[in-house]
């Protein structure tokens, strides 16, 4: 678990495509001050998990999978990437609770500057727009951001000079792809209505029903 405060940019400095995924090495130093195999790193948004590492470099798998739902399968040698440890229990949560389970791939839409700070407008779904709402939280790259406007097919959120600084949005444009990770309250939240409306869908169907040995039967009481 993350919670969305980027660490570091590191440097992508080898990519070995394979059949069914891909190995990346991404040059660092913060990250590494603690690092051993089998750590958990955010790289982009993504949890990835560290198979090999030097005092300089850190070697990752990259699944298919992963490949696919985000935007890695497109980073080049050279591009840097957002870098976030795994949260420690005794660490401040500074942004929010984060899995590093990417959604979906959205697109930086358009780009307004406000003073010092910007305005990023991005692209969402119709499946992932249920789950993004207005002063929430929203994690694109890994970066926990907060909603500053909702539209209909897009959101807005506000980047001050920092977080600029010290992320890949100071370098990113109009039409660039991002990856977007929901609020997991909001999973939450969803899950946990579904099943309430399930069970009373069952007790109404259960009410109406006589009890008999064909209902026994039927709810797994008697084979």
């Amino acid at each position: 678990m993350f919670t969305g405060i980027v660490e570091e940019l590191g440097t992508i400095k080898s990519i070995q495509v394979k059949p069914q995924g891909a190995i990346l090495e991404i040059q660092a130093t913060d990250v590494l001050s603690d690092a051993k195999v089998g750590d958990s790193l955010s790289v982009e948004g993504a949890c990835l998990t560290i198979r090999f590492l030097t005092s300089e470099t850190f070697t990752l798998d990259v699944s298919a999978e992963t490949l696919r739902r985000t935007t890695l399968g497109e980073r080049k040698i050279g591009e840097q990437v957002n870098l976030e440890r795994s949260l420690r229990l005794s660490d401040r949560l500074g942004g929010h609770l984060v899995l590093g389970h990417v959604d979906e791939v959205a697109t930086i839409r358009s780009w307004k500057d406000e003073g010092d700070a910007s305005v990023m407008q991005v692209t969402m779904s119709h499946t992932t727009k249920p789950y993004i709402a207005y002063k929430g939280s929203i994690t694109i790259d890994g970066v926990s951001l907060t909603v500053s406007n909702l539209l209909a097919d897009a959101f807005e959120v506000t980047l001050i000079p920092h977080t600029k600084d010290v992320t890949t949005f100071g370098t990113k444009r109009n039409g660039a792809k991002v990856n977007l990770e929901v609020d997991i309250v909001a999973r939450y939240l969803e899950t946990l209505l579904k099943n309430t409306e399930d069970k009373e869908e069952w007790i109404k169907q259960s009410a109406s029903e006589t009890l008999n040995l064909n209902f026994l039967a039927k709810h797994g009481y008697i084979d």
